[in-house]
């Protein structure tokens, strides 16, 4: 499939993403009872290195392992970053740095534990060549098109810092 140039818009396509997740905690005893089976799995991306997981660590997982949530919260702030990336090369914003300390929150609601949102905090430096309220505005662009914050049912919000290199922050 031919990759769209810089001016193409494609709005109408189907993507496709797999991988295979392995648990190998059998070896551990099996589920015998919550307290003692192995949360630790594996993820196989074709091409690609394995990423090993584990539950965070108040349910019982592994601190030093990924875990789900922790990789939720990295997709917004990864898809947010991507998307505001192309914005700005589109845009004629040239960014030189680009930083984000994104935050998500779980919580008890009905019963049931869910993520109720994420704060995406971006700090972004720009050219001085850039325009600042063009770079400050496509932020909500980003959010507007990410992927991913398209796809979560609770809010998604970005408190971003943008600010031109050698000027400070404003």
């Amino acid at each position: 499939m031919p990759v769209p140039s810089d001016k193409a818009r494609v709005t109408h396509r189907t993507h496709e993403f797999a991988c295979r997740l392995l648990w190998s905690g059998a070896s551990a005893g099996g589920t015998t009872s919550y307290a003692d089976y192995s949360r630790d799995y594996r993820i196989e991306f074709a091409g690609k290195p394995v990423l090993h997981g584990s539950a965070a660590p108040v349910f019982r997982g592994d601190a030093a392992q990924h875990n789900p949530e922790d990789l939720l919260v990295a997709a917004l702030s990864g898809c947010h970053l991507l998307s505001y990336l192309a914005l700005c090369a589109r845009g004629g914003v040239v960014v030189v740095d680009y930083s984000d300390d994104a935050w998500g929150k779980m919580e008890t609601v009905e019963g049931r534990m869910r993520f109720t949102e994420v704060l995406l905090r971006p700090k972004v430096t720009i050219s001085p060549t850039s325009s600042l309220a063009t770079a400050r505005a496509l932020h909500g662009e980003a959010h507007a098109v990410c992927f991913i914050a398209n796809s979560v049912n609770f809010p998604v919000r970005n408190e971003p810092t943008v600010h031109v290199a050698g000027q400070g922050q404003r």
